[in-house]
């Protein structure tokens, strides 16, 4: 399985509202960004962070109807936030992963730092193979 984890550094808005703390933190994951122009990925997130109990996940179909789109479309959008770690899918239904944003940003460290230890192992290793010493 690949995941890749973006994280950008970007000022935060200066006179914060609702919509700007979203979009900076959303920004921030290279979500909504790009050919996403109308931050459909963005919008799954918040129908899903709408949705009461959190604890129960939605099918692509409810999310499709509450956002106006096609399923096909919410499922691209998907299947890219469940690559990077931020949704999963349990039988049909999609969650936050970590049920808040908090957690999911907690869960998302722990993935990074799994990553930066085996990246850390593996570079040892072949500064090991090229003699070179561990400073």
């Amino acid at each position: 399985m690949i995941r890749q984890i973006v994280i950008r550094q970007v000022d935060r808005p200066m006179a914060p509202g609702e919509d700007e703390e979203i979009h900076w933190f959303f920004h921030s994951f290279g979500i909504g960004e790009g050919r996403d122009t109308d931050r459909v990925a963005t919008q799954v997130i918040v129908a899903l962070l709408e949705h009461r109990p959190a604890s129960e996940g939605l099918p692509v179909e409810r999310i499709a109807a509450e956002l106006n789109i096609t399923p096909s479309r919410v499922n691209h959008h998907i299947r890219n936030l469940i690559d990077a770690g931020i949704l999963y899918r349990h039988r049909k239904l999609i969650y936050l992963r970590g049920n808040t944003l908090r957690a999911m940003v907690q869960e998302l460290r722990k993935d990074a730092l799994r990553m930066f230890d085996d990246l850390e192992d593996v570079a040892d290793m072949i500064d090991r193979e090229y003699g070179r010493q561990r400073e």
